[in-house]
């Protein structure tokens, strides 16, 4: 990890415990810098990964900071010791410094992400054709966070949350549980309501699954729980606002990492996948769509399409709602964002297994909310089987007739 570059450590001291530790480990190449120096350290020294030791440092220095960090490529993680308050929105919080086995794997957790973003601004090049294969957006607008929880601060903190980013309710952790095999989470804040000692089992569970081990994990209660092998676990407490402002900035470095990953299947399908969805491009799916209605026509075989819609306020759901569809449909299906929805095409399926099966995709769709309203991503979902007359074009245009049908 260190050949990608030195660790800048930002400080007022002249060389803080933990970048100490660093040093007598061997670890990493450490540069120090003052916070009046920062800002011309981070251009000069071009380090992998900033550690900003908070203590003593204005508001300003911290969000002068944060600005430069975030205009570096590849993605320049910035790590907030010991914060006093809201850090800055790319800042991840960090504290507990003297435990510097938990620095050290919050580093490598971090570095991991900007090796993969290096890969992919690699593979994408200089051809701008391929450009899009990295979207120029927020990741937090489109992450999904996983909150349990049952006690008075539930409500405030689904709130909260749900203003950047879709919220997941869970009241129990058998609930969670079910959530996190069927979704893509970017985030689990673990509320009120459960003792120490079933938050222990439940973070144990999480850093024994490799599929969730680097999970943004943010328990609330306030009761000390043991570091676990969960890199990005984060104990923020105090009010929900200050939580979700908090906890952001992690789960916005996770939701990063699956657009990386995203866009990098799409780089490697050449060009046949959206890297926002996960599902195929307009283009190669309707070549695809084509293809599989004329092989159904001359094979006789069945064939069944759906049309998930949503709410066009929030286009959040879209996304959410194609990302599940990507993940749980199976592997003879295929799919795309078309014409403001997600359409789905269940290969040698009659209508009857179609509606069960476009049905259980609706009500994982529908867990997502946001916002202060608490609104839902439940699609409107229209479903509609090939007829011997049907071409690709009057099929599609079916569903969607039948969609606005429903909606009036």
């Amino acid at each position: 990890m260190s050949q990608q570059g030195p660790v800048l450590v930002v400080s007022n001291h002249a060389r803080p415990p933990f970048a100490a530790a660093f040093d007598e480990a061997g670890l990493f190449p450490v540069i120090d810098s003052s916070w009046a120096d920062a800002t011309r350290a981070v251009a000069q020294v071009q380090p992998a990964l900033v550690l900003a030791a908070m203590e003593g440092a204005s508001r300003p220095q911290c969000e002068t900071l944060a600005y430069a960090v975030a205009g570096q490529q590849p993605y320049l993680p910035l790590i907030a010791i010991e914060p006093n308050g809201v850090v800055p929105a790319n800042a991840i919080p960090f504290t507990r410094a003297g435990d510097t086995g938990r620095l050290v794997a919050r580093l490598r957790a971090a570095l991991r992400i900007r090796a993969l973003h290096a890969t992919v601004l690699r593979r994408l090049g200089d051809d701008p054709k391929a450009q899009g294969h990295l979207p120029d957006i927020d990741p937090l607008r489109d992450a999904t966070v996983l909150l349990i929880g049952r006690g008075g601060a539930f409500p405030a903190l689904s709130v909260a949350l749900g203003e950047r980013a879709g919220v997941i309710g869970a009241f129990s952790i058998e609930a969670a549980a079910s959530h996190l095999n069927t979704r893509d989470i970017d985030g689990v804040v673990l509320g009120e309501g459960f003792t120490a000692r079933v938050e222990d089992a439940f973070l144990t569970v999480l850093a024994e699954d490799a599929r969730f081990r680097n999970l943004p994990v943010i328990p609330t209660s306030g009761q000390l729980i043991p570091f676990h092998d969960l890199p990005n676990l984060e104990m923020i407490g105090g009010e929900p606002a200050l939580v979700a402002a908090n906890a952001l900035p992690l789960i916005r470095q996770r939701a990063f990492e699956s657009q990386l990953s995203r866009s990098l299947r799409a780089i490697e399908a050449g060009g046949l996948l959206d890297p926002q969805s996960g599902l195929l491009t307009r283009t190669a799916f309707e070549r695809d769509f084509a293809a599989a209605v004329g092989q159904a026509k001359s094979r006789g075989g069945g064939l069944s399409a759906a049309r998930f819609a949503f709410d066009a306020a929030n286009p959040r759901f879209l996304l959410d709602g194609a990302r599940i569809v990507s993940r749980l449909m199976r592997r003879m299906d295929f799919g795309a964002v078309h014409g403001g929805s997600v359409i789905v095409v269940f290969a040698e399926t009659d209508l009857r297994s179609a509606h069960g099966i476009a049905r259980r995709l609706s009500s994982v769709m529908k867990q997502t909310s946001n916002g202060r309203r608490s609104r839902r991503a439940e699609p409107t979902v229209t479903i509609a089987e090939l007829l011997p007359t049907d071409s690709p074009a009057s099929l599609l245009a079916r569903l969607h007739s039948g969609a606005q049908r429903a909606a009036s």
